[in-house]
């Protein structure tokens, strides 16, 4: 099925269904890795920098981490429009939020209202997979929300992305709940950089934010490439 525009449409199996352009159902998770890790002191959140369209490499300098209240944080996997739309639109309903509540949302109220923007456009979505992670009065959590605002509370590793398989192979294989912060920055750093390794839509530098009671922190590109360096020998 076609429309005027020419994309073409697949079918659905309800009468009266809107359906999602065809030619975008294989380009929702594409070109990038990000990673998650619940520790027990708080959060890492880590992106690689890359943007890509198709098999070219449209920027070396893409931000996919963005802070949305004190100690909540979002990554991004997927179209850099949309994203940036959602980041823009999820600030104001965040202050909408502070007024109206009289107090700063916890990360579950932010993943829920995400959520139920993604969903409201489901028949034609945002291109984004997401990661919403912090610390609030119950301690460190992440959400992973796919594009028609699916959300599944992750309780200790998650990555997004075409990456994503390679950042799992490692972050599986050498996660501990017991780490500190500080352990989960060096394992999301490694599950980052192997990525990098294999996929070809991933790489050229690393945004690493580590999140705690004491506050939202972005890690140095020196403490990064430390990291990174003691892997290559």
């Amino acid at each position: 099925m076609t429309s005027a525009s020419g994309l073409f449409y697949k079918k659905s199996g309800r009468e009266g269904d809107v359906m999602m352009p065809e030619i975008l159902q294989d380009k929702v998770y594409k070109g990038t890795t990000t990673v998650g890790v619940v520790c027990k002191d708080g959060v890492v959140l880590a992106t690689e920098k890359r943007a890509t369209m198709g098999h070219f490499i449209a920027s070396r300098k893409a931000k996919k981490i963005y802070r949305i209240s004190d100690r909540i944080a979002m990554t991004t996997a997927g179209s850099v429009g949309d994203a940036q739309f959602l980041v823009r639109l999820i600030r104001v309903e965040m202050n909408l939020y502070e007024v109206q509540k009289e107090k700063k949302p916890n990360v579950r109220a932010v993943a829920t209202i995400v959520s139920n923007l993604l969903n409201s456009t489901r028949y034609f979505p945002y291109l984004v997979q997401l990661l919403v992670g912090g610390v609030d009065e119950e301690g460190g959590s992440i959400y992973s929300i796919d594009p028609i605002g699916g959300a599944i509370q992750e309780s200790d590793i998650v990555a997004t992305g075409s990456g994503s398989p390679m950042a799992y192979g490692l972050l599986e294989d050498s996660y501990s709940p017991d780490m500190s912060v500080d352990e989960a920055v060096e394992l999301a750093v490694r599950a980052v950089y192997s990525a990098t390794k294999r996929d070809s839509a991933s790489g050229d530098g690393m945004d690493v934010v580590k999140i705690t009671q004491e506050g939202y922190f972005e890690i140095s590109k020196d403490v990064v490439d430390e990291i990174i360096s003691g892997l290559r020998k």
